[in-house]
């Protein structure tokens, strides 16, 4: 596959994955929509093979860190948060105890 073919293909990953990962949140959604688009606009005319593939592979890990690190939740009271995860196409909610969470990501910092 020739680096302009990945290019669109990731291209059309990205914004695939941020529909999925952002869905109902429309502030969110452009958001990314902007990022991806300007990011791609702003490297359009390199030309380096070497550059090219450092570029493909920033925004392959962008997309796998999209996917499987960013979790939306609504702020439901003063220590909750309600995660809805979806599961063989159908969603369950889970409510999350913030302190805990915030306790949990410290620590990976």
């Amino acid at each position: 596959m020739g680096q302009a073919t990945k290019v669109l293909q990731l291209f059309k990953t990205l914004h695939r994955t941020r529909q999925r990962v952002f869905k109902n949140d429309t502030r969110a959604l452009e958001a990314a929509r902007i990022k991806i688009n300007e990011e791609f606009k702003s490297n359009k005319s390199e030309t380096s093979p070497k550059k090219i593939e450092e570029l493909i592979k920033i925004a392959s890990d962008v997309e796998l860190l999209l996917r499987t690190s960013v979790i939306q939740a609504i702020h439901t009271d003063h220590n909750t948060l309600n995660t809805p995860f979806q599961q063989a196409n159908h969603y369950t909610t889970t409510t999350i105890d913030f302190k805990l969470s915030i306790i949990k990501c410290s620590n990976f910092m």
